[in-house]
């Protein structure tokens, strides 16, 4: 009888363990440590701030692999087949604040859609794409900018809402 459970629970645990592989290879990320992780809403992580060019930010996970912290954004709800440009920056913006805030650049990062992963080389050119739109995004605060959209659903969730002079929400 002691047998029959042992073999039944091992059994089991292997089945358990089978799943758990399956369901990881289909995260479409690489087997590695995560280090840092920004996903659960009872202890979320600090941000990474890089005050020398005023930037800060909490990417999804970073990971770490051959040594290098790599930045993974989740965008669970996207399915394309080529990233969004708005995404790209974003992702870029996390490898400027990995740099800024360690002193070494990840090589690339990774952003992760429902059903494709796709990866951002990180390079100089890539690192001056990022300071030139944080430039252009500080002049656009410094003077009126005016309302991107149409979409009210967007308008709603905005958090300049209350402020704004645009709002197409009442």
């Amino acid at each position: 009888m002691a047998i029959t459970v042992g073999l039944a629970l091992i059994l089991l645990a292997l089945i358990a363990l089978i799943g758990a592989l399956r369901l990881r290879a289909a995260t479409g990320l690489p087997w590695a440590p995560v280090v840092y992780h920004d996903t659960d809403a009872w202890t979320p992580e600090r941000p990474l701030v890089a005050r020398r060019i005023g930037l800060v930010g909490k990417p999804d996970y970073l990971i770490q692999m051959r040594g290098r912290l790599i930045p993974v954004e989740v965008k669970p709800g996207r399915n394309a087949a080529r990233p969004y440009e708005s995404d790209l920056m974003q992702l870029a913006a996390y490898c400027v604040l990995i740099e800024e805030t360690t002193g070494a650049a990840p090589p690339y990062g990774l952003l992760r859609y429902a059903e494709r992963t796709f990866r951002l080389s990180y390079t100089a050119r890539v690192r001056e794409e990022v300071l030139t739109l944080l430039d252009e995004m500080r002049n656009a605060l410094d003077n009126d900018c005016d309302r991107s959209h149409d979409d009210p659903a967007r308008c709603r969730g905005c958090g300049f809402l209350s402020q704004c002079d645009q709002a197409i929400i009442g």
